[in-house]
């Protein structure tokens, strides 16, 4: 009896916090469920990426090798192609740091031994940013060739826009001090997984 009358007596105070626009804080943890459905969101939706500093992204040469008509596919892997497996992601940004949809990044690069085919589309495709400027590619690490440093040519043609031809490095390779026309702004942000490297790269796109 004395308990309820005890618990009676706080319940006006209770109300009183409610009305006057305090949140009442229960002092047993919170279900741990809306946690976890919040970071699954984060993830789903991540924060605008540091490197966008609205720079342009350098220009490149085209090369000797590009082929227009390029199959469409955000995969360049095919049964038996050797060499270590990348997984190239990032955005398409404007000057003002804003992503751009339905941007076309046209890849290609030499294969493990430093080879192109000039034959066929093997390690060539394109694809579209989505709706958040985002686009993912998975291939492999291309080897050398003589004169050149690794490297992934990609063209950018945004909606109104010229088009941006410019080419990736990788960090850590030691042709890069010797390679002429390398840019240590075109670095790929690289990870150590295995067996698949993650990359990161941001193009920005002049207004």
């Amino acid at each position: 009896m004395r308990r309820f009358l005890a618990f009676a007596a706080v319940l006006p105070l209770l109300a009183a916090c409610a009305e006057g626009g305090r949140s009442y804080a229960p002092t047993s943890p919170a279900p741990s469920a809306p946690a976890v459905t919040q970071a699954a969101a984060a993830a789903d939706t991540p924060a605008e990426p540091a490197s966008c500093s609205g720079r342009p992204t350098p220009a490149q040469t085209e090369g000797p090798y590009f082929k227009s008509g390029s199959p469409e596919r955000a995969s360049l892997l095919e049964s038996g192609l050797p060499g270590g497996q990348l997984l190239l992601s990032g955005r398409v940004f404007d000057g003002q740091c804003r992503p751009l949809s339905g941007v076309v990044l046209d890849f290609w690069q030499a294969d493990a031994s430093g080879r192109y085919d000039n034959a066929g589309y093997r390690l060539r495709g394109h694809q579209s940013t989505t709706a958040d400027g985002r686009y993912t590619l998975r291939t492999v690490i291309p080897g050398e060739y003589p004169g050149r440093t690794e490297h992934i040519h990609v063209k950018v043609a945004a909606p109104g826009k010229p088009v941006l031809t410019t080419q990736l490095y990788f960090p850590g390779v030691a042709r890069n001090s010797s390679d002429s026309i390398f840019d240590p702004a075109l670095l790929i942000r690289l990870d150590d997984g295995a067996p698949t490297r993650g990359g990161a790269f941001d193009f920005v796109i002049p207004n």
